[in-house]
């Protein structure tokens, strides 16, 4: 059983003993000291507002979220079945003290979390995220009186909202996306994209969708996680040739994987890097961000049209932060995750998806022929299970004293340059695993030079035991 405390938000494996997993005490401890913090923060805002994705434990975590925030006097906007990104909009409109997403994203059906949004829909900060922390482990939550308790409703129409802000902009043409005729493939992984990314392309004027795993049952059909080896299904789909582009989703909406009209995938890091590309030249001239862990291929086209890349440490929060003082039009990160300020300052699959298949209708081009257009780079994604004996900032500054004479990032954790390659090794903010991301010109040399730290770090951890 597991349970993790980090910038993204409370995440824990479902049943286990009390602060082993995200068991109902857990669920209530941290509502509960989120929603004191909510109170002292902004004393005159007394909504919350939270949704859920389609896991199976979401409808018992949800309730226990609902009646503890009612509990400490806050009243509860309940969106339901809805996606990470929705409910961040919904905090917005509703000019509520904050919310809380009950989603685990990319991991396993095992896990939940409790994902917490300030008043300005976006992930707390790592500073704000600690003062909660501490509030939990105090017995300083204060419950409101019998007569003062929180109010409950729902809300099962900001989805469509959400999506009216989308078509709502600028850069995105239904009238173009219509005229194309796109037939297109949709696996939403049994959660709530079952639901939004069929609703979004019916708004957008795509009439042909063939839907897989798209019941939000929470029974997920494949590791929710969208990379190629998890997608058998719908690259077998579009390998049969007919449709123009297959559309994947996690669990809550806010990653988003292209399959290209031949079964090739489009690479989860040239979502963003396509998208991008799209914002940086009908926009006009602009900034952009990713994560230390994304290709460098942003980077390329941003300079290209004229503007500055920059590089933020992995998470939401940080890439936010970065945005907005680097003024950036568009960032995201390399694991699908496209952020869009016209619209708000989160991971967003649905305005991705909307800007994607704009710029796909004005090119004229199929999904291949596009993503040729862009320069190829590979990264080489890996891991290492963490055990309780390992520690892992002495292990990372080994690893780091190794490569000394190589330029080194250590915003987050450590990253090592190598020419035209990089490596950057990282604790992860979701689960109990040391991240190794690599990159080169090919897949070959960057799986080689990940081996090779991977071999690196085996050593240290034989030398310590």
């Amino acid at each position: 059983m597991t349970l993790i405390k980090s910038i993204s938000g409370i995440r824990g494996t479902i049943g286990g003993r009390s602060g082993d997993g995200l068991t109902p005490p857990d669920v209530v401890k941290f509502t509960a000291a989120f929603s004191q913090w909510l109170r002292q923060r902004n004393p005159a805002l007394t909504t919350v507002v939270i949704g859920r994705d389609g896991r199976l434990s979401g409808e018992l975590v949800a309730k226990l979220v609902a009646a503890t925030l009612q509990g400490l006097g806050l009243d509860v906007l309940d969106l339901g079945l809805s996606t990470t990104p929705t409910v961040e909009v919904a905090v917005v409109g509703e000019q509520a003290a904050g919310g809380i997403i009950l989603t685990a994203s990319h991991n396993p059906i095992q896990w939940n979390a409790l994902k917490l949004l300030n008043e300005a829909g976006e992930f707390i900060s790592a500073q704000d995220g600690a003062e909660v922390l501490a509030l939990a482990d105090t017995d300083a939550i204060e419950y409101a009186d019998v007569r003062k308790l929180g109010k409950y409703r729902t809300d099962d129409t900001w989805l469509r909202r959400h999506i009216d802000q989308i078509l709502a902009l600028t850069l995105v043409d239904r009238d173009a996306v219509a005229a194309r005729n796109f037939r297109v493939v949709v696996d939403a992984v049994n959660s709530t994209g079952g639901l939004a990314v069929p609703m979004l392309l019916e708004a957008l004027g795509v009439e042909q969708v063939t839907k897989l795993h798209c019941e939000p049952t929470g029974n997920f059909a494949h590791n929710p996680e969208p990379l190629p080896e998890n997608l058998r299904d719908i690259i077998k789909e579009m390998e049969r040739g007919n449709a123009d582009l297959g559309i994947v989703v996690d669990p809550d909406v806010d990653r988003l994987a292209l399959i290209c009209e031949d079964g090739s995938p489009f690479g989860e890091e040239y979502t963003l890097v396509a998208v991008a590309d799209y914002v940086l030249r009908t926009g006009g001239v602009g900034n952009t961000v990713s994560n230390l862990s994304s290709t460098v291929a942003l980077r390329v086209i941003t300079e290209k049209a004229g503007g500055s890349y920059f590089a933020s440490a992995v998470g939401e929060v940080n890439v936010v932060e970065l945005m907005k003082e680097s003024n950036a039009v568009i960032g995201g990160e390399g694991n699908g995750g496209i952020i869009y300020p016209d619209l708000h300052y989160g991971r967003d699959a649905l305005v991705g998806i909307a800007l994607f298949l704009t710029q796909l209708a004005k090119s004229g081009k199929s999904a291949s022929m596009l993503r040729r257009t862009y320069p190829n780079f590979y990264i080489s994604k890996n891991k290492i299970e963490l055990t309780p004996d390992i520690d892992v900032d002495a292990l990372l500054d080994r690893i780091k004293s190794r490569y000394a004479r190589n330029p080194i990032s250590t915003i987050d954790g450590v990253k090592i340059e190598f020419d035209r390659e990089w490596v950057h090794l990282r604790r992860s903010n979701t689960e109990p695993i040391i991240r190794i991301y690599s990159e080169s010109d090919t897949l070959a040399t960057a799986d080689h030079l990940a081996g090779k730290i991977i071999n690196d770090i085996r050593e240290v951890i034989a030398e310590k035991r």
